[in-house]
């Protein structure tokens, strides 16, 4: 396991249902390609040696042999592999017949785990010839060479490098309880299934929403393989499916109703399984009832060690989306709404609280302004209030272009609401003289006074009609702490708070399209396209925008995933430095070279780390996604932490 991932493939062969011979001999030929491509536990079907539909002829001796003299020619085959390999067969346990997942590594048969739930509804009729688990009582039995107990107790399997994992079969992941809770309590971050489960409508999209639903409710890798069409026969089809979950996300799936054989290939990201379990409360409280019974001796958990095997060259084969934050194409829509709803409730509430009718929100034609001043539109027509109580202030400095004054102008006029423009020039150069300043001088001071007498004309403007200043700052900038404090830094309620940079440009440009008027259209479109700046020094020449964030703080595309990586998950920065080649140097078209990427990392953490106490003391806000720096909420950290390991693992990358 190499940055915390674990490569596992689910197969389905191509069988003959009773020909064993011909079963693992298809069996063998995929464990050798998945072994080829570096996996490390590869799971097949349901009793998938014998075939699941051979009814009364699991009461043939004949076929029960067969299958244990499979599983021997498997042992023999898997002697000089390192890979894990999970097959079904039938196994007599004293007086039961079980249906059974066989664990093989290197010639050894490690454990054998028996079905839990035996459906015998419709189709299946699995109680005419196996017992359950819950029949059995833990036996020695000797199996294809190998001497090993059978146990109805959960058992959980640990790679060497650490990884645990568990086995379920088929209907057990059906039942109101099934065995993968416990086995994911117990400890298990992947959960294998080997299934039989037939076709028919609709029954392969329930599917998919009860595999998405274990692997989230558990926090586990998920990985299940289920019989092809080889198992057709008389009145039930078998379409075959390859399925792997991550914590409810989908990572790959095959083709259904193959005629060939077939095999996914995906990694699963265990170190993100696990951060997601520490922070989880109600996870480590559901611990508690696990712990509990096995403290009374009401429940034993087996621990299986498999085999060491030769470590293999790192090579990340799942794709890592550049942009985290935002929404699928087809989830754009949908999301971009749920986004407005939250903002516009949260925002609604505080109104409603404080009877207020007016807002006021400086408005400089960038993106974090207009989406705050379009929230508050919303807002007000929620709530059946006058546009005219959102007073739209553009305050022009020293820095301000033609283009982002146009806008804001525009803006505010389509939209409808309250005008107001008062320049900032003449009061600050008064504050540069009343501090022996020199206006020459485009330092810090410079750029911060600006930022916090527009703080102060719309604080004072709030208190002249009553109502409360709607912050515009993001979760960008609240991360990097790009902010004035107790300037931009501050408002009486931040409805962009928990946005990043990135999916602000889809939400306006979302607005745009969706049936606004066509000034409003036109200026929206062109505020997306404008470059992002704080318009604190001034401009070129040519009234051009000179000072640009991304050219002072690096692309927020990566400090967006940054973020997402750095405090969703807590990845070191040897990982999420990683995860950021395989995002933006893709093929041979790398958007950002390791140099770049390396000192931009650098910043990021630099900065949040410097910056946190700006953090300390944010005002109210909406949480909009699953990442969120409220101090209170999400993000708890000293101003005065230290990131001298941080930095020291980017020195050495």
């Amino acid at each position: 396991m190499e940055y915390g991932f674990i490569k596992v493939a689910a197969a389905v062969p191509v069988m003959r249902v009773a020909d064993c011979e011909y079963n693992v001999q298809e069996i063998e030929s995929q464990i050798a390609q998945a072994e080829g491509k570096g996996v490390e536990v590869v799971v097949f079907p349901e009793l998938c040696i014998t075939g699941y539909t051979c009814q009364d002829l699991f009461r043939q001796q004949q076929l029960l042999d067969a299958a244990e003299h499979g599983v021997l020619r498997l042992l023999d085959f898997t002697r000089k592999l390192d890979i894990v390999a999970i097959v079904g067969l039938p196994v007599v346990v004293g007086d039961l017949l079980l249906n059974c997942a066989a664990v093989v590594q290197k010639g050894e048969l490690l454990g054998m785990v028996p079905k839990t739930y035996l459906p015998n509804y419709s189709e299946f009729y699995e109680k005419r010839w196996f017992a359950s688990s819950q029949d059995l009582r833990p036996t020695e039995i000797h199996f294809a060479g190998n001497k090993l107990t059978v146990s109805p107790d959960p058992t959980l399997f640990r790679t060497c490098d650490g990884v645990m994992f568990g086995i379920e079969i088929c209907e057990d992941v059906w039942a109101p309880t099934p065995p993968s809770n416990q086995l994911a309590l117990a400890g298990a971050d992947i959960i294998f299934n080997l299934s039989a489960s037939d076709e028919l409508i609709g029954k392969h999209q329930y599917l998919q929403s009860l595999l998405a639903q274990q692997s989230a409710r558990t926090m586990t890798g998920y990985v299940y393989s289920s019989s092809g069409l080889g198992e057709s026969t008389q009145d039930v089809v078998y379409g075959g499916n390859c399925i792997v979950y991550e914590n409810g996300h989908l990572l790959c799936d095959g083709e259904r109703f193959s005629l060939e054989s077939q095999m996914v290939v995906t990694q699963i990201d265990v170190e993100r399984l696990r951060s997601e379990r520490r922070t989880n409360s109600t996870y480590v409280n559901a611990l508690r009832n696990l712990k509990w019974s096995l403290a009374n001796g009401q429940k034993t958990v087996n621990y299986v060690n498999c085999r060491s095997y030769t470590p293999r060259d790192f090579e990340l084969i799942r794709p890592i989306d550049p942009h985290p934050f935002i929404p699928a194409d087809e989830d754009m829509a949908e999301s971009c709404e749920q986004i407005f709803n939250i903002q516009v409730g949260g925002l609604a509430k505080r109104l409603l609280h404080i009877h207020a009718k007016n807002v006021v929100v400086g408005v400089s034609g960038g993106l974090d302004s207009t989406l705050a001043l379009l929230v508050c539109v919303k807002t007000f027509d929620k709530l059946g209030l006058d546009r005219k109580g959102i007073i739209g202030v553009t305050m022009p400095g020293f820095g301000t272009s033609g283009r982002t004054y146009r806008n804001a102008l525009a803006l505010m006029k389509s939209l409808g609401i309250t005008m107001r423009e008062i320049s900032i020039a003449k009061a600050v150069t008064q504050h540069f003289e009343d501090i022996g300043h020199d206006p020459k001088v485009h330092d810090v001071t410079y750029e911060n006074s600006q930022a916090r007498e527009r703080t102060q004309i719309l604080m004072d403007l709030t208190n002249q009609i009553g109502g409360i200043v709607v912050g515009t700052g993001d979760l960008s900038e609240l991360a990097l702490g790009w902010a004035t404090y107790n300037g931009d830094h501050m408002s009486m309620y931040g409805v962009n708070a928990s946005i990043p940079k990135t999916l602000i440009q889809y939400l306006v440009r979302y607005v745009a399209n969706s049936g606004v008027d066509e000034q409003s259209r036109a200026t929206l479109l062109d505020i997306v396209d404008t470059p992002i700046s704080p318009e604190l020094t001034p401009a070129d020449d040519k009234g051009n925008i000179k000072q640009k964030t991304e050219d002072l703080v690096g692309p927020y595309e990566l400090h967006d995933f940054f973020l997402y990586y750095f405090l969703r998950f807590g990845f070191t920065p040897r990982k999420i430095f990683m995860l950021a080649q395989a995002a933006f140097q893709q093929k041979d078209n790398a958007k950002y070279s390791d140099e770049e990427i390396k000192k931009w990392l650098t910043t990021f953490v630099r900065r949040s780390f410097n910056q946190q106490f700006k953090r300390s003391c944010l005002p109210d806000g909406p949480k909009v996604g699953s990442v969120s720096l409220s101090p209170r909420g999400d993000w708890r950290m000293p101003s005065d932490a230290s990131s001298a390991i941080w930095l020291k693992e980017l020195e050495s990358l």
